[in-house]
């Protein structure tokens, strides 16, 4: 797993590199044959910078399949041009292998993105900035409304998000290939599929903070972390620097199930004091799977309940504003918990670059080599203040 970056329009990196010649698109690493007048004809889907609006209301790029001859006319070549060996409706069985792949057991990204997803054309961007600003001014009450408030302006923080690029290889023999077309046998998907796997969780890993992100900058001292004056970092939920912690949760037994529920409570009610108020999803660590759920009774003294109805995990469910409580595969701390706030304030996706794979070859073209690669970036965001929508909780 490798992590390449575009600073200020200048690739840093093979594979920025090879990206910065074909203008930072990767449709012109994605050549395919395309039947023209009984001939096969090297071709692209390129990103013609237009953008439309779709049926849905969107924003969405626009793209146009050109032949690679038209593009030379034009002055603009591909590297790979000389490599095409792949049919269209091979590419579009390599993305689907790749996005299959990328779905699976992987919650915390996908939570985010079906949230809140923010996307624009990353690759020639070196961070993503954006700023925070204090809340400002005041009333005043009189009955003659000569009184003179204090004249305030709103201060802010610049802060930013770098945008590194996650992506993965795979290969083909050219032999393979021919196989392939000659047979009518569909290409074996597993290398794709894994190498979307590494890249999906890498960016699940990054999200959750159980896996360090990307840092571009310096830090001074005697500042606040995420502050104008340090170098921006990718965050994930557990290591964001201005979370809310919780570390005297009580370690779950099989008849202690009350604690539980009190202390998502008091997490809950510590972000109400921040002033977030939901909605909240909670996420888990693997070990309290027993746990929740196992069945829930109300636990009055030595008297134990009667006929639960609902499991611990049910119960926290009922919980105002809690959207559901989910266990993350990869977060494998000891009893550890997290709740967030659902909303783009607190936490987005940044998608610079859709999950796409692109080619190349080597050994005279006996071998094709692919890269499964994207711009997804967890952002989370306090205020100017540092308070923060999310909530580490841990036991003692």
């Amino acid at each position: 797993m490798f992590q390449d970056f575009i600073l200020n329009g200048q690739a840093n990196g093979p594979v920025a590199d090879t990206l910065a010649g074909v203008r930072f698109d990767p449709g012109l690493l994605r050549p395919y044959l395309l039947p023209v007048d009984g001939r096969n004809l090297p071709a692209f889907t390129i990103n013609t910078g237009r953008i439309k609006t779709d049926e849905k209301g969107r924003l969405v790029s626009v793209y146009q399949q050109v032949l690679a001859e038209d593009l030379s006319k034009r002055g603009i070549n591909s590297p790979v041009t000389n490599a095409t060996s792949l049919r269209k409706e091979d590419w579009i069985h390599l993305d689907q292998g790749v996005i299959l792949a990328a779905r699976q057991r992987l919650r915390a990204w996908a939570d985010l993105a079906a949230a809140n997803t923010f996307s624009f054309p990353g690759m020639s961007k070196l961070t993503l900035e954006y700023e925070a600003q204090a809340d400002v001014g005041e009333a005043v009450v009189d009955y003659d409304g000569l009184t003179q408030g204090r004249n305030d302006a709103p201060l802010y923080k610049l802060r930013s998000l770098p945008l590194p690029i996650t992506h993965s290889d795979f290969e083909f023999s050219e032999r393979r290939l021919a196989v392939s077309r000659n047979t009518a046998t569909p290409l074996d998907t597993t290398m794709a599929e894994a190498a979307g796997r590494r890249v999906a969780e890498m960016v699940e890993k990054t999200t959750i903070g159980v896996e360090t992100g990307s840092s571009y900058g310096y830090q001074s001292t005697g500042v606040t972390a995420h502050d104008s004056s340090i170098g921006s970092t990718v965050y994930g939920y557990t290591n964001y620097p201005h979370r809310a912690t919780k570390t005297n949760m009580v370690t779950p037994t099989s008849s202690n199930p009350n604690s539980t529920v009190d202390d998502v409570l008091a997490m809950r009610s510590s972000l109400y004091s921040n002033k977030f108020y939901g909605p909240f999803m909670v996420y888990h660590s693997t070990d309290w799977d027993q746990f929740l759920d196992n069945d829930y009774a109300f636990v009055n003294g030595t008297d134990y309940g009667v006929n639960p109805s609902v499991t611990l995990r049910e119960r926290l469910r009922k919980i105002e504003g809690i959207q559901d409580v989910r266990r993350l595969d990869f977060l494998t701390s000891t009893y550890t918990m997290i709740l967030v706030q659902m909303t783009s304030d607190v936490a987005r996706a940044v998608i610079g670059l859709d999950l796409t794979t692109v080619q190349w070859e080597e050994k005279g073209g006996m071998k094709k080599l692919f890269k499964v690669m994207c711009i997804n970036v967890p952002h989370l965001r306090s205020d100017y203040s540092g308070n923060c929508g999310i909530m580490h909780g841990t036991t003692t």
